[in-house]
């Protein structure tokens, strides 16, 4: 949860005097009231509505939601000449991708600056999870000359004068002395690079994702146009944070301008796109989802309210989404957007005209039992996504080609997930710059085609259950002595028979055999397999099915 304080007057000034009644008609659009004084009022923001967080954005909300403004158009304006990033290959390795804006025809007073530093915080603190996936960086463009490279040089090479800081020091001192530095430094730990931007004139901009330079990074009431940039892992994830800034920077009176990006490796691309998306969904869909009957025309006003548009496209409902809705993703947000606009206070509640008895899910006392054991031995449980990338399940299982893809992906992650250990390795390689030894386990579902031809989705899910254990000295023993415990907790006998896998090392790896079964694989993972993963310790890894408890 996020506080957004603004400016009461400022606000004011945008959506008219706040009455007791504006008051509850802003709690009603979702954003809680904090606290009300005569000079500032406080919201709570919830995460998937990182588009609030700026005093700009949150006024255009309040407008929509009162009816007095409906779905935002943005004019991008094309690159001017030499509005050109070039993402360099040296940078692949430590923050790969770059997505970038222009906007003029500002006018900053202390108060925007402040507005814009604000924004800027929040979204790294929680959109960008503390600037691991994303970083921000602003700059006055009256100091800095086109074209500009996004590259990556040798802590020691790295020399200028970062922002609030009284002399030039370099990379690697900036980690030390600067407080931003010491703060997000561990970003950067174990890298022999560190990312930065420049000039044509060579002057560095700033070490994403640290600090800007104090001579071309810093904002002053003097700045009339400024260039942003966004720096991560995502390139979709940078797109999207562009869009929401920008729009912020829109409702300013700022003109949008946009940015090429010249990238070998992955790609050209030219941001902002700003453009909204179209998402068809049906009426009845939403209807039984709430519990109410609507109209076309009470879909249309409820999404208007909530900065949506609407259109019927040959008698189908579509949805038109603004770029800087970042939480709609299916047809079930629009039936919560719909519902905020309705009123949770006018839903009338109902007792069900059935009576059961209820009882806890066997599998689920199962899984619950499993995880309390594992808890129990040290291992941290994960929880990961259903949905992941080609490229990474090929990262163990090469030859693999038949995915199940999704039809329309709003992430990278298109495909569902066919095991659970390639979640595993991804939480591993994420997170080599932690402690080790590093011992977890994940239970789920996995993915697969269904050979049953009467079922209704084509598609079997199976409960599976993962477990990796990564150390400097770590083998075969240590993962069985996990699995033997777990087993006798379970009650279970079970056996190993040695097997060939290419994804374990030959002679230490065996499948797990249960009342006759072939349940799941134990081995030590194989070098190409870490390699993959840039996992530079040993790791030992399981997967089992958890049909052998005979309750799925």
């Amino acid at each position: 949860m996020t506080i957004l304080t603004v400016d009461k007057k400022k606000l004011e000034k945008i959506v008219g005097k706040i009455t007791p009644e504006l008051e509850n008609k802003i709690t009603e659009m979702g954003t809680p009231i904090e606290e009300v004084t005569d000079d500032e009022l406080s919201v709570e923001v919830f995460p998937n509505r990182p588009d609030l967080l700026s005093l700009e954005n949150f006024a255009r909300a309040i407008n929509q939601f009162m009816g007095k403004r409906g779905l935002v158009n943005f004019k991008v304006n094309k690159p001017e000449k030499d509005y050109i990033v070039t993402i360099n290959k040296a940078v692949k390795e430590v923050r790969p991708f770059t997505a970038c804006a222009v906007i003029k025809g500002l006018k900053f007073s202390d108060a925007r600056i402040k507005s814009v530093i604000e924004l800027q915080e929040k979204l790294h603190g929680s959109y960008g999870r503390n600037r691991r996936k994303l970083a921000l960086g602003i700059y006055p463009i009256e100091e800095i000359i086109f074209p500009l490279t996004y590259t990556a040089e040798k802590p020691n090479d790295i020399k200028f004068q970062p922002l609030e800081f009284p002399r030039v020091i370099t990379g690697r001192q900036i980690l030390s002395q600067h407080p931003t530095g010491r703060d997000y430094g561990e970003l950067l730990k174990g890298q022999e690079l560190f990312p930065i931007y420049k000039d044509a004139a060579g002057e560095i901009m700033s070490m994403p994702p640290i600090i800007n330079s104090h001579k071309t990074g810093r904002i002053t009431e003097k700045t009339k146009a400024v260039f942003i940039e966004c720096s991560g892992f995502n390139k979709e994830y940078l797109k999207k944070t562009i869009d929401l800034v920008v729009s912020s920077f829109s409702e300013m009176g700022g003109k949008i301008y946009a940015v090429e990006i010249k990238d070998n490796a992955d790609g050209n691309f030219i941001t902002p796109d700003m453009a909204p998306e179209k998402m068809k969904f049906k009426i009845k869909d939403i209807e039984k989802t709430l519990g109410i009957e609507l109209t076309e025309k009470n879909v249309k006003n409820y999404l208007s309210r909530m900065g949506i548009g609407y259109e019927n496209d040959k008698g189908k409902s579509v949805a038109i989404i603004p770029c800087y809705r970042t939480d709609i993703l299916h047809w079930i947000d629009l039936a919560e957007e719909v519902a905020i606009a309705y009123g949770y206070e006018n839903f009338v509640p109902e007792i069900p005209d059935i009576s059961t008895i209820a009882y806890e899910d066997p599998m689920d006392v199962a899984k619950k039992t499993i995880g309390n054991v594992l808890a129990g031995l040290g291992l941290l449980e994960t929880s990961s996504f259903h949905l992941v990338t080609k490229k990474n399940v090929k990262k163990m299982h090469y030859d693999f080609n038949d995915f199940i893809e999704l039809e329309d992906s709003k992430t990278e992650r298109d495909v569902l997930r066919i095991d659970m250990l390639t979640n595993l390795l991804q939480i591993a390689s994420e997170n080599s710059n932690a402690a080790y030894p590093q011992k977890t386990f994940e239970m789920g579902r996995i993915f697969s085609r269904s050979v049953n031809e009467n079922s209704e989705t084509g598609i079997d899910e199976k409960e599976r259950l993962a477990i990796s254990l990564i150390d400097e000295k770590i083998n075969f023993t240590e993962l069985k002595q996990v699995l033997d415990y777990l087993f006798k907790m379970l009650n279970i006998e079970y056996l190993i028979e040695n097997v060939e896998n290419n994804n374990y090392i030959i002679g230490r790896c065996g499948k797990i055999i249960v009342d006759g079964k072939d349940i799941g694989f134990i081995g030590e993972v194989a070098p190409r397999v870490l390699k993959n993963w840039k996992i530079k310790l040993p790791m030992v890894a399981l997967e089992i099915g958890l049909d052998f408890l005979g309750t799925c």
